[in-house]
């Protein structure tokens, strides 16, 4: 994919970075001439020698742990004495019934998704603040537009990750700071979505079935690729997007639209 942005000199934040849609953001902002930090709980061989020719930088985080989060954050600003961007895309899915969700997977969740979207905001607006604004993009899903029947938790997270996104954006545009987030249906090659194939029964009824489920998706008999998502947040943390700010833009082919007629 083409990157068409220019972030020459920027400083950029992608958590959950190693893979999926954070590591196709965070190549594809570094391509695009940012300082790219990544902020992860584990790091890949794989990555090892993109990163290295991109200079991206790989830290340790957990974004549940509200010290490790200011300390990415503090060395990014220790380094270049701003952020620019930042990207909220730690996540992780839940897929089970309310009455079988134990206390800990609920926090589990929970805190991967919507408090680790919080801890960085927190931190990085603190710097934004003082340096002229910034812009931050956090990954929420289509099941923060419309409640799902089969991951209700995951879904409730990522709909409190819109409102976040919404409340930040209106409290923060007189300081020039931009918050938006991006809304993806089923992409392939992430984490999350290796992990749902590798528990299926039959993998490839599932794939066939997440294709289906969105209309574009089954017109192109694919899913999503993170590239995708990927130059969909480059674009809400670029200059060409400088009046969107509390937006939630879908990229889901159609899926969170509404319902189809039987049969199709």
């Amino acid at each position: 994919m083409t990157n068409q942005y220019h972030f020459d000199g920027q400083t950029a934040i992608v958590t959950g970075g190693c893979n999926g849609i954070g590591r196709a953001t965070a190549i594809m902002l570094a391509e695009a001439g940012a300082h790219v930090f990544v902020g992860d709980m584990k790091h890949l061989e794989e990555n090892k020698e993109t990163f290295s020719r991109l200079g991206i930088v790989e830290v340790m985080c957990d974004v549940r742990q509200e010290s490790q989060v200011q300390a990415l954050i503090e060395q990014v600003v220790d380094q270049y004495g701003r952020i620019n961007i930042l990207v909220n895309n730690a996540g992780i899915g839940l897929v089970k019934q309310i009455h079988q969700v134990t206390e800990a997977e609920w926090d589990a969740c929970i805190d991967t998704n919507l408090k680790g979207t919080f801890l960085g905001c927190k931190h990085a607006i603190k710097y934004m603040l003082t340096t002229g604004g910034g812009s931050i993009v956090n990954t929420a899903s289509n099941a923060g537009l419309l409640p799902r029947a089969h991951d209700p938790v995951y879904s409730i997270s990522k709909h409190a990750v819109v409102a976040l996104t919404e409340s930040l954006g209106l409290c923060h545009g007189k300081d020039n700071i931009r918050i938006n987030c991006v809304c993806p249906g089923p992409v392939s090659e992430t984490g999350m979505m290796n992990d749902d194939l590798d528990n299926a029964a039959d993998p490839d009824v599932l794939t066939q079935s997440m294709i289906g489920a969105s209309p574009i998706a089954a017109a192109n008999k694919r899913m999503i690729r993170p590239e995708e998502v990927a130059s969909a947040i480059c674009y809400l943390a670029s200059k060409d997007a400088l009046m969107v700010s509390g937006s939630a833009l879908r990229i889901d082919g159609g899926k969170s639209l509404g319902v189809l007629p039987q049969g199709k």
